[in-house]
């Protein structure tokens, strides 16, 4: 099991803290993000009927709301409770529970998928390996992991985040090379890459999309 980060608690309070008002700002909402639902209709295609799919740091559930749309069999986990309220809140049909990405207790070929649309940029670059390795480990041959995160060098320590709210935690950013390097360690193959380019005040992403060869 992956080592949990020691900032794990304030990471949570924080999220806690701007849950309220990234529901209200609409925060994730994928109306205008044609890419980005074209990306999750790929990776539904693919992981349909190979098992449960998990979305690791659901937030209020907004993707994961979406992936059920397309005929999965998917629930929610995320570190923040108030996020979680929100999820179960919008989507009462829908499993949700609150979990760290470090000690989510995975049985080995239980998933068809696992996403962690840019959920799991807060994690010290020491934990992320063990993370995708814990959930690669937990995918059936074929099952898919579907990655979002920021494109960068360095970490950037955030104090205030969504409307001003009083945050701590640290986005690390990642060269999409990096990534797909841990990806290949965890044992999975890359499969495709979409950057996205930087739009405003967000920084340039990277989706990842990795198998487990049978």
């Amino acid at each position: 099991m992956p080592v949990s980060p020691p900032d794990l608690d304030l990471v949570r309070s924080s999220y806690d803290r701007v849950a309220d008002n990234y529901v209200a700002m609409g925060m994730g909402d994928l109306t205008a993000e044609p890419w980005l639902r074209a990306a999750l209709a790929a990776f539904a295609e693919e992981v349909r009927g190979l098992g449960p799919v998990l979305d690791v740091g659901c937030g209020p559930g907004t993707v994961t709301a979406y992936l059920a749309g397309l005929e999965l069999d998917v629930r929610g986990v995320d570190l923040s409770p108030r996020m979680i309220s929100h999820a179960r809140r919008r989507y009462p049909d829908l499993p949700f529970s609150v979990a760290s990405a470090t000690d989510l207790g995975l049985a080995d070929a239980s998933l068809g998928g696992a996403l962690g649309w840019w959920s799991l940029f807060n994690l010290p670059r020491d934990v992320l390996p063990a993370v995708l390795a814990d959930l690669a480990r937990a995918l059936v041959p074929g099952g898919r992991l579907l990655l979002g995160m920021h494109i960068g060098d360095g970490e950037v320590v955030r104090t205030e985040a969504y409307g001003g709210v009083p945050v701590r935690w640290t986005t690390h950013l990642w060269q999409p090379e990096h990534l797909v390097a841990l990806l290949s360690v965890a044992g999975l193959d890359l499969e495709a890459e979409l950057r996205i380019p930087a739009n405003g005040q967000v920084r340039p992403g990277v989706l990842l999309s990795a198998y487990r060869p049978a």
